[in-house]
């Protein structure tokens, strides 16, 4: 019997630690020392406190084998941060979460990632949803927020999160997300929420204190693997099925996005992922309301996304980093890191046409074979961007790609991303081209954390030439305010012409029938990578793009007669009857008239 369904109906203190000797529960109820509890054990290794019964904003703790007080691992609130005590949550005192609301489909969608913290200049759920609003008006469909769950200080990425059943205090606790998510539904959009389940941070990871939540049979690039598949296993699964079922069902989120699942080692004959699944379709059919998950994975492997009935573990979609690479190389020439083997144009046309770039073929970056091909998967099943957090604030300095390729081709890098076959997904401030960076910034209590942090970051970077002095230190909290978009600058020179730009491909999107949703079958690329130009076709609607610096023309012949243009990134760009001259990179949208070609 897990302790969600013991919070929910018996209303019990309760935790799992199998191995304990002994656990006291620590109740603090106004005197200067918490009480202390006697707990009794179960034959699953749980333990229980017949009385006191809890209440919302009871303080409590646990204490192992008369050890130190711990925060409860399923706590709901970390008021004093992640070391503290933790908070009884009430789920009354929680706002409702939208039960009639009816989230857009994946295939008509448009998301917009974002970090709670560096959204606003306020930095909270509440300062957030003062700009949903602008989100919906923009043509938004899914807003994606980045971990929530608390983890050590007041600021980070989210991926250090150590206490994965509360809500961060310095967003706004539990009241604020579930505030944040009942504006999204009152606007029309749909939430989607990052979850981190393959490690957890350094700093005020207790886990491994109440029981086999670790194992040290593989390893991932964060810290110690989540025990999925060894002894004990069950409860640590459980741990994380209930863990996402709170944010689907008591918080109404729409869908998880799912870091890192190449990182979730499982050789159990159902994969967690698989599990998750289908928790998250049993709630979708419980409720009438669908949920979705959505993988970041590098394995370019479609099961993900199959059905379980052929084999796959049935998730909804995944995030498409060969699009990213293929389109950033063309616009860069970056070929550095996991750029490498990545031709450009040449990619970003086959990520076009088939999804993933290696798909069975070799990877020089890893230096072997990877993926296999997507097959018919629909396009609906994969998330294409041109930024993202991890794009943007895994560079030394969090530069945007506007500052790496200038704007021109940054509206091209926006026209394939709302235009191509997939679901598209922005980054906060991308669509004004927004001159704050996205740097790396965390907030660790412990100094030799914190030093240990910085010089990591500093070696990282020392292979691509930079200077230890020049990689911004994640500790310093004006790395964290470099990072917080500006939002004044939207209606001041090329920042307003860029979100002109995005506006109009998106109301495209929506308003040409050949452009919206995700039908990769009536999609067909040309691509010329020594002159450097793309035309993808998207039944009567034409994308035809230049990445060149110079003058560069693109004869499309019969193919090209009796269009009209729609949208153009630069009005010096000449439409001919036979194709289109670009006088450096820029991207124009044209539309057939009849059948031609």
């Amino acid at each position: 019997m897990t302790s969600k369904k013991l919070n929910r109906t018996q209303n019990l203190f309760s935790v799992w630690a199998p191995s304990a000797e002994r656990i006291d529960l620590l109740l603090q109820d106004g005197a200067s020392n918490p009480r202390r509890i006697a707990m009794r054990v179960d034959a699953n290794g749980w333990w229980h406190a017949g009385e006191p019964k809890p209440r919302h904003g009871d303080r409590y703790a646990f204490s192992i084998d008369g050890g130190p007080a711990r925060p409860d691992p399923r706590s709901r609130r970390q008021p004093d941060g992640v070391h503290g005590f933790s908070e009884w949550v009430s789920h009354p005192a929680l706002p409702p979460s939208g039960t009639e609301y009816r989230p857009p489909s994946l295939a008509d969608g448009i998301i917009y990632e974002l970090h709670v913290g560096t959204f606003t200049p306020g930095g909270t759920f509440d300062t957030a949803a003062e700009q949903v609003p602008y989100l919906r008006e923009l043509g938004v469909t899914h807003v994606e927020l980045m971990p929530v769950a608390a983890a050590s200080g007041e600021r980070g990425w989210g991926y250090d999160g150590v206490a994965l059943f509360a809500v961060w205090e310095a967003y706004g606790g539990p009241e604020g997300l579930a505030r944040f998510v009942d504006r999204c539904h009152a606007e029309g959009l749909a939430v989607i929420l990052d979850v981190v389940y393959n490690h957890l941070g350094p700093e005020g990871n207790y886990l491994a204190e109440f029981g086999p939540y670790f194992t040290d049979s593989y390893r991932t690039p964060w810290g110690m693997a989540v025990n999925l598949d060894g002894p004990d296993c069950d409860e640590v699964r459980r741990f994380i099925l209930d863990n996402a079922l709170m944010w689907l069902d008591d918080y109404g989120i729409d869908a998880l996005r799912i870091d890192a699942v190449h990182a979730l080692h499982d050789e159990s004959a159902i994969h967690i992922l698989e599990e998750l699944a289908m928790a998250a379709d049993e709630l979708s059919r419980r409720t009438g309301r669908r949920r979705l998950l959505i993988a970041e994975s590098d394995l370019n492997d479609p099961r993900l996304i199959s059905p379980r009935e052929t084999g796959g573990y049935g998730l909804d979609a995944q995030w498409s980093d060969d699009f990213h690479h293929g389109l950033h190389v063309a616009l860069t020439g970056e070929t550095h890191g996991y750029y490498v083997g990545f031709r450009g144009v040449a990619d970003l046309a086959k990520s076009l046409r088939d999804v993933f770039v290696h798909d069975g073929a070799y990877s020089p970056a890893r230096r072997r074979r990877h993926g296999r091909p997507a097959g018919n998967s629909r396009g609906y099943r994969f998330l294409a961007y041109s930024q993202n957090h991890d794009q943007v604030g895994n560079r030394a300095r969090g530069e945007r790609l506007e500052h790496l390729a200038g704007i021109e081709r940054a509206k091209v890098a926006a026209a394939f991303t709302l235009l191509a076959p997939f679901v598209p997904m922005l980054f906060q401030g991308e669509e004004w081209a927004a001159s704050a960076p996205f740097q790396y910034f965390t907030d660790h209590g412990d100094p030799d954390l914190g030093r240990a942090v910085r010089e990591g970051r500093r070696r990282e970077f020392r292979s691509f030439g930079w200077k230890p002095e020049e990689v911004p230190d994640p500790q310093d909290r004006s790395t964290f305010e470099r990072s917080v978009l500006d939002w004044d600058e939207q209606s001041r020179g090329s920042h307003a012409d860029m979100l002109a730009w995005y506006r109009a491909l998106i109301a495209l999107r929506r308003t040409e029938p050949d452009l919206s949703g995700c039908d990769r079958e009536t999609a067909s690329v040309q691509c010329d990578p020594t002159k450097g130009w793309l035309h993808l076709r998207r039944g009567s609607i034409d994308i035809t793009a230049a990445f060149a610096d110079g003058p560069t023309e693109v004869h499309l012949g019969a193919a090209a007669r009796e269009w009209t243009s729609l949208l153009s990134s630069q009005s010096a760009i000449d439409v001919t009857s036979t194709g289109v001259i670009f006088p450096g990179p820029g991207v124009v949208v044209t539309k057939r008239a009849g059948i031609v070609g």
